[in-house]
């Protein structure tokens, strides 16, 4: 068994993600079907003297997949066998069950997943949080700075914004304060002018 396994850890360095490519409309989600799996694994298996076959095997209410290994040594080893019902009793049913479990099977041998969209998605909607939160942020200041009742409280209002803006590092905000001031006192010294 020694020559498969080397080579099989050979082709694991070389195995990619199993691509989300399809789509379940009922889930509104997306998933990795069978030939990405596949597609994931069989150029790195082949490359190392692998081949892989999926052996089913008897049993009630559903399908059992089997995913061997093939070396070029003739050595063999196998992920045993995988159960899976079928949710009904008629070819459709069974078809699906099949796929299903030579997907899942295929996947828990070699030990790919599919590709990491849930992280993405995750830093996406952080960002997204913390996009939002700061403008939340940045909508208040600018509130509280336009109920200034005079030149004084609005010089106040904004050392307080910038300090806060300067704990944050955002020097964009900290000018937006800044140029508001300026604009505000500017607007009331023309205005007191006459």
């Amino acid at each position: 068994m020694k020559e498969i396994y080397s080579a099989f850890v050979a082709a694991q360095k070389e195995f990619g993600p199993a691509l989300k490519t399809s789509s379940n409309p009922h889930f509104k989600s997306r998933y990795a079907d069978l030939p990405a799996c596949v597609e994931a694994v069989i150029d790195a298996l082949n490359n190392n003297g692998i081949a892989m076959v999926q052996k089913n095997l008897p049993c009630d209410s559903g399908l059992c997949v089997e995913t061997v290994f093939l070396h070029t040594s003739g050595e063999t080893f196998s992920s045993g066998p995988l159960h899976v019902p079928a949710a009904k009793q008629d070819p459709q049913g069974y078809g699906s069950a099949l796929t299903y479990a030579r997907r899942y099977s295929l996947m828990a041998a070699c030990g790919i997943a599919p590709e990491d969209d849930d992280g993405n998605a995750g830093a996406a909607a952080k960002k997204k949080q913390q996009d939002d939160g700061r403008a939340q942020w940045l909508a208040d200041w600018m509130a509280s700075l336009s109920e200034a009742t005079s030149s004084k409280d609005l010089r106040e209002r904004v050392a307080k914004a910038v300090a806060d803006a300067k704990k944050y590092n955002d020097t964009d905000a900290e000018g937006k304060f800044l140029a508001y001031e300026a604009t505000k006192i500017a607007a009331a010294k023309q205005k007191a002018t006459p």
